[in-house]
């Protein structure tokens, strides 16, 4: 990779958040030759005689064109061709910094990283569209998953547990687009997410309480805003004794709880067949004697199994959605139960008799996360169903401000206990 034109200061200047990406960066070159050039020389040559990446076969790949060619220029091709050859290549550096949630690749010059306080443009650029076309495609195959022409767009797992997403250029702008998605290097618990600022003392307490008066609950925000970082916190608050099935379309959530079994839905191979959709494995993870029937990711059909369950005797369930408020949950769930075949009315009435509890998030102006709301369902004399806020969430200078709203008392008769959130700036975070 090399520096991008007019991009900001280098990351290992002391004005940048992110000092470690030097390592991302290309060995210096020998002063007489052209590194790039030299790289795509002898990845052609080697290309043609299969055999393993070594110093001695880069050297006679460059010197075969009949110039001498140096120790350094060789060792340095040799580590160049190296990290592009394992793991993500020139981006694993990067996903090895502390705190990144999301790697993002924009075409040839946009390198971005998320470390929780919104995204970070990095002093880095691929050489060549080429380039990323190729670690796209190598990314997909180490998933198992085919990305070319015919299929130019992929959603998958790593062997890590990094979620891939790439679209090819053309369809995509500037160039070809990689989205990896980090996953947690450990397991939460509600005292980090204090630490963190997206709760306060009093808030955690409450989402205690809601794990154990098993309430069947959503965790609800936008892409990015932590849902499941959320939901494996609580789930594991959720005693020992309980089984937890796990059903997600790619496998994410990692609770700290000593029993934990998980389906992952599979896409179709390329001729078309054995795709395994998620709304069939929740109807398998209930013969699993579940304690807690939860979906990673409730998307599309399976948000009908999920609510039947939830109707049927199984108390604690739950699950994300996207939703851009708590207010436009009823309106998410009643569009992805018609798509399955659910009605409208019956949507309505399965949620306002399977959901508890909505946990709505956000992020605030400086990008950090945050529990924004606590909404709880009502059903309208029409027999739509509204969410009605219980706890609202406004950061601040001193942090989390919580105030109570018309639905503090419901929330109080399904927790069995009053609340006691202060309408001030909740005490205990940094």
């Amino acid at each position: 990779m090399r520096a991008a034109p007019g991009s900001p200061a280098s990351p290992a200047s002391p004005a940048s958040p992110v000092g470690p990406v030097r390592q991302v960066g290309p060995v210096d070159p020998a002063p007489d030759h052209d590194l790039a050039a030299d790289v795509e020389r002898v990845r052609e040559a080697l290309a043609r005689v299969p055999g393993p990446l070594t110093p001695h076969r880069v050297a006679e790949a460059l010197r075969s064109s009949g110039r001498p060619v140096g120790d350094a220029s060789v060792l340095a091709v040799h580590a160049l061709l190296v990290r592009d050859s394992v793991g993500a290549g020139p981006l694993e550096p990067l996903l090895r910094l502390p705190d990144v949630t999301d790697v993002l690749v924009n075409g040839v010059e946009g390198v971005y990283v998320d470390r929780g306080a919104g995204l970070e443009r990095l002093d880095l650029a691929f050489p060549d569209e080429a380039a990323v076309r190729r670690l796209a495609q190598r990314l997909a195959a180490t998933a198992g998953r085919r990305l070319d022409d015919a299929s130019p767009h992929v959603d998958a797992r790593l062997p890590d547990g990094t979620r891939l997403h790439a679209v090819l250029a053309p369809l995509a702008r500037p160039g070809t687009l990689i989205s990896l998605r980090v996953p947690a290097r450990r397991a939460l618990d509600l005292e980090a997410l204090v630490s963190l600022r997206a709760l306060s003392t009093d808030l955690a307490d409450l989402l205690r309480a809601v794990v154990a008066r098993r309430l069947a609950f959503l965790v609800t925000g936008g892409t990015g805003t932590g849902k499941t970082t959320m939901l494996a916190t609580l789930l594991g608050l959720v005693p020992p004794a309980e089984r937890l099935v796990l059903v997600e379309d790619s496998a994410e959530l990692a609770p700290a709880h000593p029993h934990v079994v998980g389906l992952e839905s599979r896409p179709a191979n390329v001729e078309g067949a054995g795709a395994v959709e998620l709304r069939v494995l929740v109807r398998q993870a209930l013969r699993m004697r579940p304690d807690r029937l939860v979906v990673g990711e409730v998307r599309g059909g399976e948000v009908v199994e999920l609510l039947a369950a939830l109707n049927t005797g199984h108390e604690g369930g739950c699950g994300t959605v996207h939703a851009n408020s708590a207010a436009d949950v009823p309106a998410r769930i009643e569009a992805l139960a018609a798509a399955a075949g659910l009605d409208r009315a019956a949507a309505h009435s399965q949620l306002a008799s399977g959901i508890d509890v909505v946990l709505h998030l956000a992020r605030d102006a400086a990008g950090r996360r945050h529990l924004a709301e606590v909404a709880v369902p009502e059903r309208d004399p029409d027999g739509l169903v509204r969410l009605v806020t219980a706890v609202r969430c406004e950061p601040g200078a001193e942090g989390l401000r919580a105030d109570v709203g018309p639905g503090a008392d419901r929330l109080a008769r399904l927790l069995r206990r009053p609340l006691t959130l202060p309408t001030r700036p909740a005490p205990g975070l940094p």
